[in-house]
């Protein structure tokens, strides 16, 4: 069994978020870059499977050289090995073009990605990673069992859940209700540190995309009570003042 499971690396969710080069670029002096919460729900579903089977699980992260500690905490883990591609991830379909080139002739039996990174939430690379591999992909799944060579999958749609069935290889992406995430042990730090990390030159287009501005949202505004007894000045200020009636 072998297991390829993606990983991003985002700011942490208390990071104070700020934009560089008149608003086209995220500023990332003093922020702190976390594993993203989704990919470690895609490890460790990953690890659950691969383990018992004697397999093996290799992470897969596209990005620069101080993305390394996050790509440690996911060896520490439990992973097996891990390759790093030495560029900057400007898109989803340049990390998934990456991401394919490495895959395309190790024979993996599976590929694991997070439902979306918590940054950007564009949730495509599971998707455009089965359509470069010619493999299934299935999205947001909250189970996943494998049996021979068959995946058996559940996933929320709306007003219910579906169940699918499909042949190794394929893609799948972890939504939050897949499995609870591993806590790294001191056992699996400390063989962290000496699990093997691959660093390759990236390949093709360097990007897809160009983002012309970045904006914060509005802050908020302050809050108006209106008591109970007087709904007639609610409808007054619904429909005056913030004219949405």
């Amino acid at each position: 069994m072998k297991v390829l499971v993606c990983m991003s690396v985002v700011p942490d969710t208390t990071t104070k978020i700020t934009f560089t080069n008149n608003d086209t670029t995220f500023n990332t002096q003093g922020v702190q870059f976390i594993m993203n919460p989704y990919d470690e729900l895609a490890l460790t579903k990953a690890l659950d499977i691969a383990e018992p089977a004697g397999g093996t699980v290799t992470i897969i992260h596209v990005g620069p050289a101080d993305a390394e500690p996050a790509i440690r905490k996911a060896l520490s883990m439990g992973a097996t090995d891990a390759v790093r591609i030495n560029a900057t991830p400007t898109d989803a379909q340049f990390v998934a073009e990456q991401i394919a080139v490495y895959a395309q002739d190790k024979a993996f039996d599976f590929i694991m990605t997070g439902r979306e990174s918590i940054d950007y939430n564009g949730g495509a690379v599971c998707g455009l990673l089965g359509a470069l591999l010619e493999m299934p992909s299935i999205n947001v799944i909250t189970q996943l069992a494998v049996t021979d060579k068959t995946a058996h999958l559940e996933r929320d749609i709306d007003g219910g859940r579906e169940t699918l069935t499909c042949s190794l290889p394929f893609v799948a992406s972890a939504q939050k209700d897949l499995c609870e995430p591993r806590i790294p042990n001191m056992r699996g730090i400390m063989a962290a540190r000496t699990k093997p990390l691959q660093v390759v030159e990236p390949t093709g287009n360097s990007s897809h995309a160009v983002y012309s501005r970045f904006e914060l949202p509005q802050p908020k505004q302050g809050v108006r009570m209106i008591s109970a007894e007087n709904p007639e000045e609610l409808l007054h200020l619904l429909r005056n003042e913030a004219k949405v009636i």
